[in-house]
């Protein structure tokens, strides 16, 4: 009796420290192509903003993205002209905040083709939206003093 005890104890545990349904459903969105198609800001002027201390605004818009959940990997490629182009390496996590709304906290690191972090430095960002068929991702950071959105906004290919 004190063995099915702890077996169930044991397993309710493990399941208990599981993935969320709602991460496992964003993971299976997430799979596969997508187009970083513009990038807005929630307050008006012109900013020289560099994204994942890679490159900038107009660098980024219309990259190609690949995300492959199962082993949390993926690639971005910068195809614009006067740019440095090429792929880019990276792995992501998705961390559920509040399943009533949606939000997730989402975790990208950049890396080298081997997925390996040389820094361990990573980038935290909202994942606020996410759809079959779009997605957006917010990023605050501080302005003289002041919050600043960057808004990141994805469509499926």
């Amino acid at each position: 009796m004190k063995k099915i005890i702890l077996s169930l104890f044991v397993f309710s545990m493990l399941l208990s420290c599981g993935t969320s349904k709602t991460v496992r459903e964003s993971k299976r969105v997430i799979k596969g192509d997508w187009t970083l198609t513009s990038i807005n800001y929630n307050q008006g002027g012109t900013y020289n903003v560099t994204l994942l201390q890679d490159a900038s605004k107009e660098c980024f818009e219309n990259s190609t993205w690949h995300f492959v959940p199962n082993n949390n990997t993926g690639t971005y490629t910068i195809n614009n002209v006067g740019c440095e182009t090429g792929p880019r390496y990276f792995v992501f996590t998705i961390q559920e905040i509040d399943p009533q709304t949606g939000l997730y906290d989402f975790l990208l690191k950049p890396t080298n083709e081997k997925y390996k972090s040389d820094t361990n430095y990573g980038f935290r960002l909202k994942l606020t939206a996410l759809s079959e068929t779009s997605m957006q991702w917010q990023q605050s950071v501080s302005v003289a003093g002041n919050s600043f959105i960057i808004n990141m906004n994805f469509t499926k290919q």
